[in-house]
């Protein structure tokens, strides 16, 4: 019985309605007397921002209004682009314990084939709640195993994952790790030695298997006649184009030694199209990633130190102390049904070093230039998808409303489970029976 209500459930939540019964619309929108946050061209007073399907046509001071346009007063509001979340698992994840419901670990320590895309839930309840947050955009990835699979750049509309899709897809990396994995490890010095050799080994052996391929798969393509078709190999077909720099290598590293150990790999095996996350302790070899040029995606911001001895606000500041030195730095959660807390990610390493100007950046137009979309979207220019949001404040700041979504000219319900369920027991009826 109990497994009949575990199977209901989660069909129940994988295959129900979106939380927003209302419907998303496009059109013809003019945004006026708005304070225009560009990012990249600073910030207009007062200013009129025009939506045309699924493009910004126009913005400025002095803009003339479409016929026919739905004119929005937005005096006292402001607008920004939509925000960018560079690493977590929504769209993978439910509910925590119905295993039905999880798709980010598949089994196997080399699964590069498997594409994190396919198995978004366009019905997630999470994904209302996230971009009523401002948050447009995520990348969710699979986690666990060397090569656990193809992490996807997602909008948070649609009704399929494909309409989800940016069209970006990057090849998840777990570099081997030569530290303890917690508190709980217990393992003596010499066997975690010897299994971070292993790791190694193992990820030697497999890039230069991906290599080989590539090789073999080239010389056929280049002469069918007069060479083998290679044996079709799933896991190393999926490499071929990390391997040509046509797919980002995304490696998750976060101790200091590991990144030394990382950038040294990277360049021995002569990656160029690499982006390191994670990073947790980036701080400490900042120096070292800045002179590789290696761009950055950074987070949890809102963590703990990774050392007892480290001041209790390193990782806030550590994004901030990254920048500095000269690295490229985006904003990542890490989670799942907290992704709607990346503003206050941003908040923080903003208040820690980063600023909010580069805080801003760091969740807007960085990472769209780090994943090849800063045409499309990141900052507020005409020709750029209207991707973007109205908020009566500082984005970053936990008091401010967000009052308006739009992701590719969409404007989006602003209702999420957390609405529903704050409107249903604001007004309940019936009520309590006072006699009780």
């Amino acid at each position: 019985m109990n497994l009949l209500l575990t199977l209901t459930l989660a069909l129940g939540l994988w295959l129900g309605p979106t939380d927003d019964d209302a419907k998303a619309k496009r059109g013809t929108y003019a945004l006026t007397n708005a304070r225009i946050v560009t990012v990249t061209n600073g910030t207009i007073e007062n200013g009129t921002l025009i939506i045309e399907g699924d493009r910004i046509t126009a913005l400025g001071a002095n803009v003339a209004i479409p016929a026919g346009a739905e004119v929005m007063d937005l005096s006292g509001q402001s607008v920004y682009p939509g925000m960018i979340d560079s690493g977590t698992r929504l769209g993978l994840s439910e509910v925590s314990s119905v295993d039905l419901t999880e798709d980010y670990d598949e089994l196997g320590d080399l699964t590069p084939h498997v594409k994190a895309l396919t198995a978004v839930n366009p019905n997630s309840v999470l994904i209302p709640v996230t971009r009523v947050s401002g948050v447009t955009t995520v990348v969710t990835e699979p986690t666990s195993g060397l090569f656990p699979g193809q992490a996807a750049l997602i909008n948070l509309h649609g009704y399929t994952p494909e309409q989800m899709h940016t069209g970006v897809s990057l090849m998840s990396m777990t570099f081997p790790a030569t530290g303890r994995r917690g508190w709980w490890d217990r393992r003596s010095d010499d066997d975690i030695e010897k299994a971070a050799k292993k790791a190694m080994d193992k990820l030697n052996l497999t890039w230069h298997m991906a290599q080989f391929f590539a090789r073999v798969d080239s010389a056929y393509a280049a002469n069918p006649d007069g060479n083998p078709r290679p044996d079709y190999v799933p896991s190393m077909q999926s490499m071929v184009p990390v391997v040509r720099g046509d797919m980002h290598l995304l490696i998750t590293v976060n101790m200091a030694k590991d990144i030394q150990a990382a950038l040294a790999w990277i360049e021995e095996k002569g990656i160029d199209n690499v982006i390191l996350t994670g990073l947790a302790e980036g701080w400490r070899v900042a120096d070292e990633i800045a002179a590789a040029g290696v761009p950055c995606l950074v987070g949890p911001v809102l963590s703990v130190p990774t050392r007892q001895s480290d001041r209790f606000d390193k990782a806030y500041a550590n994004a901030g102390l990254m920048h500095k030195a000269g690295v490229k730095v985006a904003i990542r959660t890490g989670e799942i049904e907290n992704v709607r807390n990346l503003p206050f990610n941003a908040g923080f390493a903003a208040a820690y070093g980063l600023g909010k100007e580069e805080a801003l950046r760091a969740v807007t137009i960085v990472p769209a230039e780090i994943f090849g979309v800063a045409d499309d979207m990141g900052s507020l220019e005409v020709g750029k998808k209207a991707t973007l949001f109205i908020s009566d404040g500082d984005p970053f700041e936990t008091r401010t409303n967000i009052n308006q979504v739009f992701i590719d000219g969409w404007m989006i319900p602003m209702e999420s489970r957390h609405t529903r369920l704050y409107d249903e027991f604001l007004e309940r009826s019936p009520g309590l029976d006072k006699s009780d």
